[in-house]
């Protein structure tokens, strides 16, 4: 295969994983539109104030299609998280960088059937492993696997 083919990289839509929830939690926290978020983004790989060099640079347009479709979806996101909670918990007790993660996470799961679910919840417990040391990974793996049984039981069926 050449390079110039259009192969998925793994690690590149990782990486745009990891970006959209970033500008998701960014959002949140400034009020800012996904487009605002995702020119922010941009602007700082640019002028290399973002540029870890160990780290794939993202997918662009899975980073696009992540950020402003989760971002369109909000109000329905936080209902599905909510179900997917125990009665102790609702989507505004959670950490934002938490939201962000279910948001991004079970957006994905939802609209992109390319990806397989159980990829999904990993990519996204890997995610929460990388912001938290205690149980919240295991708060993701439940939730993301909760809705992912809800919304694509046909891959879990036995």
């Amino acid at each position: 295969m050449s390079k110039d083919s259009k192969r998925p990289d793994p690690a590149r839509f990782s990486a745009a994983r990891l970006a959209a929830v970033q500008a998701l939690y960014s959002m949140e926290m400034t009020g800012a539109t996904s487009v605002q978020a995702l020119n922010e983004y941009m602007e700082r790989t640019e002028t290399g104030k973002d540029s870890d060099k160990s780290m794939a640079k993202p997918d662009l347009e899975l980073l696009a299609m992540l950020v402003h479709g989760s971002s369109a979806e909000l109000p329905s996101l936080d209902e599905m998280i909510g179900g997917a909670l125990s009665t102790d918990w609702t989507v505004d007790r959670i950490e934002a960088i938490m939201r962000a993660i279910f948001r991004v996470g079970i957006w994905e799961i939802k609209n992109r059937p390319n990806t397989p679910a159980r990829v999904a919840i990993s990519e996204y417990v890997d995610l929460a492993r990388a912001f938290y040391s205690g149980t919240e990974p295991n708060l993701v793996n439940a939730v993301m696997d909760r809705m992912a049984r809800i919304l694509r039981p046909n891959e879990f069926d036995s």
